[in-house]
């Protein structure tokens, strides 16, 4: 039985709307060449399409697009190298009944992408860049803010926490206020922890392990573990391709304790996991 029942709430993008009653799972479509778990897979358009339509096909709702790698000591990619990496994916996923998500911290990018038909912004520098938070106000779509301390070249020097959990819901409470006081509004909100962003193997354990304190925030809540590295160590060292059971072991964890969205390398295992799942918690006993 779910420990943490998901409230009764609506996320509307745009046109179409998601009913976060249920877990949905954001299929992640990164378009880099150095992502940590599939960089160059998806770099053509047609490439990038065909996996999304075939990610929805496997039960996503959500398509996480991404233009820039946030993998520990990844390098910055260039505002209009991100943007051309990026847009045009959207524009042929916009043709389709699909809510599209950018992985990205530059307002300009998601400006252009949300004129191409984009939905929500997923930014895991929680809205820090310069002109972020006006244009998240702007804009008036969804954001995710999550967790982070530092750069992804600098997070791993930065994970020194008394109590990770406690300290993690005070810095992004911090950042949900700054996001309100711009003009965000508290329907348009949904939070992440950020596993695998400053913080180590044992501190990720200790925040997936407490994620239920999340719900005290009172939004909506992203978990996003798929194939990090601590699942990798609690596996004995696995490769990041070989953690596709654990991840999501983990996810259907932080479901069990409140998160109503997944963010998901491997869409069909997960999406077949909810749907049992789902099936054991409808059984009313």
């Amino acid at each position: 039985m779910r420990l943490m029942p998901l409230p009764k709430r609506v996320l509307q993008c745009g046109r179409l709307s998601l009913d976060l009653s249920q877990p949905h799972v954001m299929g992640i479509l990164n378009v880099t060449p150095d992502s940590f778990s599939d960089g160059g897979k998806h770099n053509e358009k047609d490439q990038a399409v065909s996996y999304a339509l075939q990610m929805l096909a496997d039960g996503a709702t959500v398509i996480d697009v991404g233009g820039e790698s946030t993998r520990p000591g990844a390098s910055v990619v260039d505002i209009e190298e991100e943007i051309c990496r990026v847009v045009p994916v959207v524009e042929a996923l916009s043709k389709y009944d699909v809510i599209i998500s950018i992985d990205t911290s530059q307002p300009q990018v998601m400006r252009a992408a949300a004129q191409a038909g984009a939905h929500i912004w997923n930014d895991v520098r929680a809205l820090t860049r310069p002109q972020a938070l006006e244009t998240a106000a702007e804009l008036n779509i969804p954001v995710i803010i999550m967790h982070m301390r530092g750069e992804p070249t600098t997070m791993n020097n930065l994970n020194q926490y008394n109590d990770v959990t406690t300290e993690v819901i005070k810095e992004l409470q911090l950042r949900v206020n700054e996001a309100l006081t711009a003009g965000v509004k508290p329907e348009n909100i949904m939070i992440d922890p950020g596993f695998g962003f400053a913080k180590n193997a044992q501190q990720n354990l200790k925040l997936l392990n407490e994620f239920y304190k999340l719900n005290d925030m009172g939004y909506p809540i992203l978990s996003a573990l798929s194939r990090k590295r601590f699942i990798g160590e609690a596996l004995g060292g696995v490769d990041a391709q070989s953690r596709a059971v654990g991840s999501v072991a983990a996810h259907l964890f932080s479901i069990q304790q409140g998160a109503c969205m997944v963010r998901s390398h491997d869409v069909k295992v997960m999406s077949e996991a909810i749907k049992v799942w789902n099936a054991m918690n409808n059984l009313g006993v």
